[in-house]
């Protein structure tokens, strides 16, 4: 049976954008992203970072550096009661032409294998229009989440205020998705 995952961005999204965190101190999570992250949890979904990390190919900071991070990262949304269930991350620098690369899918295709996921049912919930285009190029389902950094004229799917607020939505498309299904189950059997 397939899963359904929501993909989160890291920097604006769950924690507040420091342009090239280099160490774990600087990580702040962002209001409602706990909360937002345990009503994911209670629906079932996998939670699952993408990030673009460029600062480790430009020397910036090491992978050593980036765990620790993360580290922390899962430690005071673990706090919180929130639940990472992975976290993928791009280290190119973004003219080395990888596919891992947002907006390129190779992070989410991984994720797609290592949890059985069935993409048109999953969501992206990020800042930028990177992660919109992210998204779109694999058939998610988009959500912004506007910060400090987005850019003007984005056409998400959807655009909410924070990250509890993207949750309450991913549950009542979910709720209508299962409506949805129960209608056509009933109006196909009503045929006999």
């Amino acid at each position: 049976m397939s899963t359904i995952a929501v993909f989160l961005d890291r920097d604006g999204t769950i924690c507040r954008d420091v342009h090239y965190m280099s160490r774990p101190e600087q990580l702040e999570i962002l209001p409602g992203v706990p909360e937002g992250i345990k009503l994911l949890n209670k629906l079932g979904l996998k939670v699952i970072v993408i990030t673009n990390q460029s600062g480790i190919a430009r020397g910036y900071f090491t992978e050593e550096d980036l765990k620790r991070i993360h580290e922390r990262m899962l430690d005071e949304l673990s706090k919180r009661g929130a639940r990472i269930d992975a976290i993928y991350y791009c280290p190119h620098h973004p003219n080395d032409g990888c596919n891992c690369r947002k907006p390129k899918i190779g992070l989410i295709e991984k994720a797609e294998k290592d949890f059985n996921l069935e993409l048109n049912k999953c969501f992206i919930v990020g800042d930028r229009m990177l992660d919109v285009e992210t998204g779109r190029n694999a058939g998610c389902t988009s959500i912004l989440v506007p910060s400090s950094e987005t850019e003007n004229g984005i056409k998400a799917d959807y655009v909410v205020s924070t990250m509890y607020k993207a949750a309450k939505l991913i549950e009542m498309i979910l709720k209508r998705r299962l409506a949805n299904k129960i209608a056509n189950i009933k109006f196909n059997a009503s045929q006999y």
